[in-house]
């Protein structure tokens, strides 16, 4: 494997800002290493986020399905499989993502905005399912 330079992964995160409102923010990882996955396999550049235990789903949101104002029941990677998904935070912020893009929802706890929300609204897009793989982290989280 040529030595080039690591690679990047962007991914929105939705957290509970210190107003106690959800809010959305774009996040790199950067510190990717060169490791091999054992018994002879080729390098390939890796990145490991903390030894949490954690619990993974899968899950389909159905054609025009929306979730109304909740809060992500653990902090969670959300990768859409196929299909594609919304979500708005409290600050009016919507962001939509595809088959690919890559989100950690983290807005437990937030306070209730003047209209009552907590949390954040969801649903699939371009009147579509939208199937997703969920890794819930259970323990503390570093983002």
């Amino acid at each position: 494997m040529s030595e080039s330079q690591a690679p990047q992964l962007t991914y929105w995160h939705v957290y509970t800002g210190p107003d106690g409102l959800s809010h959305q923010r774009r996040v790199t990882l950067d510190s990717f290493e060169q490791q091999s996955m054992g018994r002879g396999a080729a390098r390939q550049w890796n990145l490991h986020i903390g030894d949490a235990k954690t619990h993974v789903m899968f899950a389909e949101l159905p054609a025009d399905w929306v979730g109304e104002w909740h809060e992500n029941p653990e902090p969670q990677w959300i990768i859409p499989l196929s299909g594609g998904w919304w979500v708005e935070t409290q600050d009016g912020q919507r962001v939509e993502m595809r088959s690919g893009e890559v989100s950690f929802g983290q807005d437990q706890d937030t306070k209730a905005d003047a209209r009552g929300n907590k949390g954040h609204r969801s649903g699939s897009l371009d009147g579509e399912a939208c199937k997703m793989m969920i890794v819930q982290v259970l323990g503390e989280v570093a983002t």
